[in-house]
């Protein structure tokens, strides 16, 4: 591993001191930046700009509508500056899409090479059509809103044909307000051996620090725990010498952990927000009851004095219209005090009531945006998804699901059970893709043409599939979410009556579908 010299470590800690004192300066300032409708079909290209703290950053894209993949953009950026370099909390690099109103889209990590200034690209795909581009200084790949370190914002873009391109230049975003980035508990990343060490280590070290400031400490100590494990291992691999893909695979397994950590706690601290309301309002009702309590002992103390004076009205006859008075005004008071009791007990179900109809809507309100959040997300993503599957056979959306069909060229042979050699690194990169899509439930079916006996039809379909299943759970998919079946020859495509119809016959489907609600 590469190792500099004492005075090269010198430098590298006084600019990070000076970067991390700029970004706690940094105040709530809106950004303005320009929103492009793109047309279909039509190749635009888009220039970028370094904000204000990062001019000498440039940046280019290609972007292109289609009726069938959404919106592509092919972004090169070049002298990225490390991230580290903003202070405490950011690790990588993320593009975001901003509709004009207000919409937010994660598009992707754009990834470091080495320590200093880096160029690099990203193709990615989003159903957007009029949107503004932005790249965000992040601490870690999942995160859900930009963080206020803006470091490129796109200018207004032009058609490689000369056509107009309709702009909107009024996107306005303030960036993610969180005190995390602010707080001084936050952990600094600028450690010395920072090229040494893997971007997705770090971004799981600070996922892991924001799931604590979120709360996870108290209100999501199991997902927190699993996290810090999955952390615990990807540091070990990369310490132990382990080639790089298992230790990525290890640290997003644990970002993944984090972020979960970090929404359960919210979720859950919320809830008991909402618990401790309903308690005041309850413990206000009891006092009510308390106070009617009191003004009947009251009451009832007022009607035995009123009883003394009738029993003494014959030794003070002359005191009578006194006391007949002052009964008349008890008896009045004590009116005016049922009413008043009434009216608070009233009052108290009244509350009760309203809150109870408060914390109903918005839990349902809740309940319908997570779930609308999670539907507009992975959509958003499937068409990146079914693109990125088509390069080993196959891809088409049947009802509502996405199959992707392998050819019979992935096995040794029309009987055989064994991968071909070439066939092993295609599943590898299926199962990283399928890793990445959590949502989706994985159906492996195996299917063959007629030609041999029924018995050992199914069983060489039934070792396929599992072939293919245990392959996709090694890589790190949930097996919960995999299900795999030999079908035999019993769905063929088209009659086993030539041999191009048995080639056809023998396929092996990868089906995806989202679990329903």
């Amino acid at each position: 591993m590469k190792k500099y010299s004492f005075a090269t470590i010198a430098i590298i800690f006084l600019l990070i001191l000076g970067t991390s004192a700029a970004v706690f300066a940094q105040v709530d300032v809106p950004r303005r930046t320009t929103a492009a409708t793109y047309p279909l079909d039509e190749l635009v290209m888009v220039q970028f700009r370094g904000t204000t703290r990062f001019p000498r950053m440039k940046g280019e894209a290609r972007v292109k509508r289609t009726s069938r993949n959404g919106t592509q953009i092919e972004l090169s950026v070049s002298k990225m500056p490390r991230p580290f370099e903003l202070g405490a909390g950011y690790a990588t690099y993320v593009v975001w899409a901003i509709s004009p109103d207000g919409a937010i889209s994660n598009l992707g990590e754009i990834k470091r090479r080495g320590f200093f200034e880096f160029d690099s690209k990203i193709t990615v795909t989003t159903p957007l059509q009029t949107f503004a581009l932005i790249i965000t200084a992040e601490p870690h790949f999942l995160v859900r809103r930009p963080s206020q370190e803006i470091m490129m914002e796109n200018l207004s873009p032009y058609s490689t044909t000369g056509k107009v391109i309709s702009t909107t230049p009024a996107v306005q975003y303030f960036g993610n307000s969180s005190d995390f980035f602010r707080d001084s508990r936050t952990p600094e990343i600028a450690e010395v051996d920072y090229a040494k060490t893997p971007s997705t280590v770090l971004q799981a070290k600070q996922a892991i620090a924001l799931a604590k400031f979120a709360g996870a400490e108290r209100d999501a100590p199991e997902e927190l725990r699993e996290a810090e494990v999955l952390f615990q291992n990807a540091d070990a691999a990369w310490k132990a010498g382990r080639d790089a893909e298992s230790v990525d695979i290890a640290a997003r397994q644990s970002i993944s952990a984090s972020v979960k950590a970090e929404t359960t706690a919210q979720v859950r601290k919320e809830a008991r927000e909402k618990r401790n309301e309903k308690s005041r309002s309850d413990a206000e009702a009891r006092r009510a009851e308390e106070r009617y309590t009191d003004l009947q002992n009251q009451i009832d103390d007022l009607k035995a004095e009123l009883a003394r004076e009738t029993r003494s009205r014959e030794l003070a006859e002359r005191d009578s219209s006194n006391y007949l008075t002052q009964m008349k005004e008890l008896r009045d008071e004590n009116g005016r005090l049922r009413e008043e009791i009434g009216r608070i007990r009233l009052d108290a179900e009244n509350a009760k009531t309203k809150l109870a109809a408060i914390e109903n809507e918005k839990a349902a309100a809740q309940a319908k945006a997570e779930r609308d959040a999670r539907l507009a997300r992975i959509r958003a993503g499937e068409g990146e998804l079914m693109n990125s599957l088509k390069r080993f056979g196959q891809v088409a959306r049947v009802d509502d699901a996405i199959v992707l069909v392998l050819p019979e060229t992935m096995w040794a042979g029309s009987r055989s059970s064994t991968l071909a050699i070439q066939s092993d690194g295609k599943l590898t990169s299926i199962a990283e893709i399928l890793a990445s899509n959590p949502d989706y439930y994985i159906a492996i079916e195996s299917h063959t043409d007629n030609g041999g006996d029924p018995g050992q039809l199914k069983e060489l379909t039934d070792a396929r599939a599992k072939i293919v299943a245990d392959k996709i759970k090694s890589i790190g998919v949930d097996e919960a979410r995999v299900r795999a079946r030999g079908f035999s020859d019993t769905i063929p495509l088209v009659p086993n009556t030539t041999a191009a119809n048995k080639g056809k016959n023998r396929r092996m489907h990868i089906i995806l579908t989202l679990p329903t609600e």
